[in-house]
């Protein structure tokens, strides 16, 4: 999965971030040809804000789709800051996408509005992709699961190494003691990992069996090193990278 933008980066921070809806079809599209099979889809207000306005979804979901036809699309919830649950629930309903990632951390401020949420989802069929940025985000996860608060069957999750807003990068060294966290779980997990050593976590995560996230969203490039030229040249170096380990892209 490629995520291109994120919440919060922008053109400053890199010319070649897509912030429109023609710009996001353009970057999955190429990053497609490189071998990413689906896209984490952030979109942005007309001042290049994060935003979770179904109407701006819906014109990106549109071009993406238009642009790559084969390709995934998972949208996220995530508040950034801004958004309350239930900005995030009226999202969900507005959408009720095919898939969408939502913060474990964040649901928990509103409990009944989290049940919302998981039920809407449950309903409307959406693959729901928990967001764990740590401990106590499984064990609250756990609960939910123990309580019937959360489906048994969505045991989709993306672990987050390191942390964008307070600058603290990912290590591979992290990666072990989250998994022996998620192990009573058996989710089926992703990684991502913020900072100069992403491709190398991510690695790390397909030698221990997971699948991963990449892209603009979590890194800009190799720790001491220039920045990838766009989306798709980071997709490209990781998957000629896992092919040099010998893994290889399963089909779409």
């Amino acid at each position: 999965m490629v995520a291109p933008n994120g919440a919060r980066r922008g053109k400053a921070d890199h010319a070649a971030l897509p912030i429109t809806a023609e710009e996001l079809a353009a970057t999955a599209q190429a990053c497609a040809a490189q071998g990413a099979h689906r896209l984490h889809l952030h979109v942005r207000d007309a001042g290049g804000g994060h935003s979770l306005d179904a109407g701006l979804y819906r014109e990106a979901m549109a071009a993406v789709g238009a642009a790559v036809p084969g390709m995934g699309i998972q949208i996220t919830t995530e508040s950034a800051g801004i958004f309350d649950v239930a900005a995030q629930v009226a999202c969900l309903e507005a959408l009720r996408p095919a898939a969408a990632s939502v913060s474990v951390r964040e649901m928990a401020r509103d409990a009944g509005l989290a049940a919302r949420a998981y039920a809407l989802c449950a309903e409307a069929g959406t693959e729901v992709q928990h967001i764990l940025y740590s401990p106590d985000c499984v064990a609250q996860l756990a609960e939910w699961f123990e309580a019937g608060l959360v489906p048994q069957d969505m045991r989709e999750a993306i672990l987050v190494l390191g942390q964008y807003a307070s600058g603290v990068e990912a290590e591979v060294e992290m990666l072990p003691g989250f998994l022996a966290e998620i192990a009573p779980l058996e989710l089926n997990w992703t990684l991502c990992a913020f900072g100069g050593a992403e491709h190398d976590c991510l690695l790390e995560a397909v030698e221990a069996g997971g699948q991963v996230r990449i892209g603009f969203e979590n890194s800009l490039g190799r720790r001491g090193a220039a920045p990838w030229a766009d989306n798709a040249a980071s997709v490209a170096a990781f998957v000629a990278a896992a092919a040099a380990r010998g893994h290889h892209l399963a089909p779409c």
